[in-house]
């Protein structure tokens, strides 16, 4: 499937929650992310060459936990905050890439300060 042909049909922000109206997909090993403007941001899988988690102190009232992919040119490619519509697929497909560090991404997702926090570089 061509990713220009990727259909958005997620109500964003319909539960109520403002991290919802970011909506992935993973299509073909390329994350598409569509954000709250419409605009669209891409990185394919072969060209991904790192992941962090950032936090903040916001929570729970403001989305305190981003995900920052960075793509080919090690700049932030896509970044989507947890919550985010259709993030499972993408999480459960970056969890998959050789050394991926579930240690620090379980840090990452205990942390109440503001943290950066790598959990993937390509090699």
């Amino acid at each position: 499937m061509d990713l220009a042909e990727v259909t958005w049909s997620v109500d964003s922000g319909a539960s109520g929650r403002p991290e919802a109206a970011y909506e992935l997909s993973l299509i073909d090993d390329v994350v598409a992310l569509r954000d709250p403007d419409k605009q669209e941001h891409r990185v394919s899988m072969s060209e991904l060459r790192g992941v962090i988690i950032e936090t903040d102190d916001s929570g729970p009232w403001g989305a305190d936990l981003w995900w920052l992919l960075f793509g080919a040119d090690d700049r932030v490619a896509v970044a989507f905050p947890g919550g985010a519509t259709g993030e499972q697929v993408v999480i459960d497909r970056l969890m998959a890439l050789p050394g991926f560090d579930f240690e620090t991404m379980t840090r990452a997702m205990g942390s109440t300060e503001v943290a950066v926090f790598p959990v993937w570089r390509a090699t």
